[in-house]
């Protein structure tokens, strides 16, 4: 890496999250965003990589602890995107997020980040104008393709 990069052109830092959906009687794909708690905007389920727990199990306790989503998580993730994360020193960190699908069986009543966040149902292309992250947007498209293979 070139000197005149500069100091801010580090590797980005990994994180794993969940997709979360449920087919719908019909057989159409719903995806749950939930807000983050700093700017609210739309987002999924994410975190940081958990010691002893494989990306997708840590990405499935994301989904329990940020919006009590309980189901099957796969194994395969569906891809990843980058963002910006605002850290509490309002200072920036470049991610990586991997990310992982769940369908989802329920929704508990009572979770951890319960009333920090809110949480919605989208179809999959209110759910892609939804979020902020052009790479995410592109994920949630190619995985509610139908017959695209990636969610089950």
């Amino acid at each position: 890496m070139s000197a005149a990069l500069g100091e801010s052109e580090q590797e980005p830092r990994r994180q794993v999250g969940a997709l979360p959906y449920r087919r719908t009687s019909g057989g159409s794909v719903m995806i749950m965003l939930i807000t983050s708690r700093e700017s609210r905007r739309w987002v999924i389920p994410k975190g940081w990589p958990m010691k002893g727990r494989k990306p997708f199990e840590a990405a499935a306790r994301e989904a329990y602890e940020e919006a009590g989503l309980i189901g099957s998580i796969g194994k395969r993730p569906l891809g990843f995107y980058l963002y910006e994360k605002r850290l509490k020193s309002r200072d920036a960190v470049l991610c990586q997020v991997k990310v992982f699908p769940l369908e989802v069986r329920k929704q508990l009543k009572h979770w951890p980040e319960q009333h920090e966040r809110e949480d919605h149902w989208f179809t999959p292309s209110d759910a892609a104008e939804a979020v902020a992250e052009a790479g995410l947007a592109a994920i949630i498209r190619a995985a509610s393709k139908r017959d695209s293979g990636l969610l089950p």
